[in-house]
């Protein structure tokens, strides 16, 4: 019966790997218990109230403080229009507040200026504020005193 709780531990671990919510890993702990008591010769009855007691204990238990050291410990991450935000540019046409282009990453943007009435002209550096939607909103980058 112990094979049977070792297969289940590896199934649930695998379901686990695929959603990294660490609520699966809980189940994976509880099977290994279950597991243990069977190689002690526990009652099948016995098995089932130790996968699940452990099961949920871990659930409560050890589940919180890990998802809080995962969250801690996991750098945030900019990805899409957010790794964008701060990028620096080169305006390749005039860019008003009703639009323009500029190169950013090798790719050319349309644009628009951050400042209502700002006009910045071709080949001048910027600093890219915001996305808006596929826009760069752009300004001039600020003097570092």
């Amino acid at each position: 019966m112990w094979m049977w709780w070792l297969a289940v531990g590896l199934i649930v671990g695998v379901v686990e790997m695929l959603t990294v919510d660490f609520i699966f890993i809980m189940f994976v702990g509880g099977a290994l218990a279950a597991m243990i008591v069977a190689l002690l010769g526990a009652p099948l009855w016995m098995q089932v109230v130790v996968f699940a007691v452990v099961s949920v204990a871990l659930l409560l238990l050890a589940r919180p403080p890990v998802k809080a050291w995962v969250a801690r410990t996991t750098p945030d991450i900019l990805t899409n229009a957010q790794a964008l935000v701060g990028a620096d540019a080169r305006t390749l046409v005039e860019v008003t507040e009703t639009g323009g282009r500029i190169k950013m990453r090798g790719e050319v943007w349309t644009a628009r200026t951050e400042i209502p009435g700002d006009v910045i002209p071709p080949g001048t550096d910027v600093v890219v504020a915001q996305i808006d939607g596929a826009i760069a909103v752009v300004t001039r980058p600020q003097p570092n005193y």
